[in-house]
Formats: C-alpha cells, sequence, structure tokens
C-alpha cells in the first residue's frame, strides 16, 4: 500500500547531457631557440674578423659581414653602432689573442734573440692561420684615420717587440725603430705570399733574422 496522502510520481529518465567530442590534444610547441646575445655577438665578430682579415677594413662592408651572419643589415647595427666600432672590437680581440701568444712564447727563453724569434714565429704563425684574428692587425684604415682605440692596442701590442729590441746586443748606430718597424712589416708581408705546404712560419723567421742579425 502507498502512504496516505502521497501522489503517485511516474519517474521520469534522466535527461542525457549532450557531449562534445574531445578537442585533439596538440603537442607543446617546440619552442624557438634564441641564441644568446653574448653569442650572437661573437659570432659577428669572429665572421668580422674573417672578412677583415681576407678584403682589409676599406674592402669589408656592415652588408657583407651581415650577409656572412646570414642576418638582416638592421640587425647586425643593433649589436655595432658603426663599422668602426666593430672594427674596434674585432681589433681589441686580435691583440689580445696575439700577444697571448707571444707572451707565452717567450716565457720560458732569456737569450735576447731566442726571445725574439720566439716572438716573430708566434707572430707570424698567428698571421698565417686562417683561424686566427691576427690578420686584422695589418688590415686596419691608413694610419691618418686609426681610431683612438685601436692606435692605442696597437702601441701596446708593438712595445712587446720594442721591448724585445731594445735587449738585443746591437752594433751602434743601429736606428732600433727602424729595425722594429722593418722587421714587423716583413713579417706581415707574409699573408700576401705564403702558400701552404711550402716553408713553415718557423723557417721563413729564422731565415729572415739571419738576414738581419750581426753578431
Amino acid at each position: 500500500m502507498k502512504p496516505m496522502g502521497s501522489k503517485s510520481r511516474t519517474a521520469r529518465p534522466m535527461a542525457k547531457r549532450k557531449t562534445r567530442p574531445a578537442k585533439p590534444v596538440r603537442p607543446p610547441a617546440a619552442k624557438k631557440q634564441i641564441e644568446p646575445l653574448d653569442d650572437r655577438r661573437q659570432v659577428v665578430i669572429n665572421e668580422a674578423a674573417r672578412l677583415f682579415g681576407s678584403k682589409g677594413y676599406e674592402g669589408t662592408s656592415m652588408r657583407d659581414i651581415a650577409a656572412a651572419v646570414k642576418i638582416l643589415p638592421g640587425s647586425l647595427y643593433h649589436h655595432f653602432p658603426s663599422k668602426e666600432d666593430l672594427f674596434v672590437a674585432v681589433y681589441a680581440f686580435a691583440v689580445s689573442q696575439s700577444l697571448d701568444a707571444v707572451t707565452a712564447a717567450i716565457a720560458n727563453r732569456t737569450d735576447p734573440w731566442a726571445r725574439l724569434e720566439a716572438a716573430c714565429i708566434a707572430h707570424t704563425q698567428g698571421l698565417l692561420d686562417t683561424n686566427s684574428y691576427a690578420a686584422v692587425l695589418i688590415s686596419h684604415l691608413s694610419v691618418s684615420n686609426l681610431p683612438n682605440q685601436v692606435v692605442a692596442l696597437r702601441d701596446s701590442y708593438e712595445s712587446v717587440f720594442k721591448e724585445l729590441i731594445a735587449e738585443l746586443p746591437l752594433p751602434p748606430g743601429i736606428d732600433r725603430r727602424i729595425f722594429r718597424l722593418g722587421l714587423l712589416g716583413s713579417m706581415s708581408w707574409t699573408i700576401t705570399w705564403y702558400r701552404p705546404g711550402g716553408e713553415t712560419p718557423a723557417t721563413i723567421v729564422r731565415k729572415l733574422l739571419s738576414i738581419i742579425r750581426r753578431e
């Protein structure tokens, strides 16, 4: 029996909720690899060093460097406001690299001629090494147009050779300044005629010094 006062209720079936098809799950988008600013700057310096070393300062444009790095010229100016600023940065690296090589070469030598020979070999090897920045040292602007920073860097590097030549037991009357400039110029000229597979930089330097050395 049904309880008194209760009304009969007919059970209604529960309405089914409409289900939407599940959205396909997409894998998370790969994050774009952004090269750190310092790395990009170093890549620019590396390519600029290569181009300055092979084509010279005047023969290298910012557009050339941007193309080598595969960026737009405008992006290049984001890192370096001008070609001169970029050249100063490259030259600073070149001086640091060459100075380290020369300093290491003469570290354990005491004889003045042996020290000069070791320094000249390290310098010439750097000039002829395509992976070195040293070629930039002889690719600069004309002397009258050199930026002040480059002049200071150049003088600091050449002062090492000035000190080495000052220690040499040269005969009286020898102009050590002309000796130094002539020696550096002779080594710089090797970059124009040297061909791999011939005489080594060390052999070239020893033959060069044998011409100008006086006992």
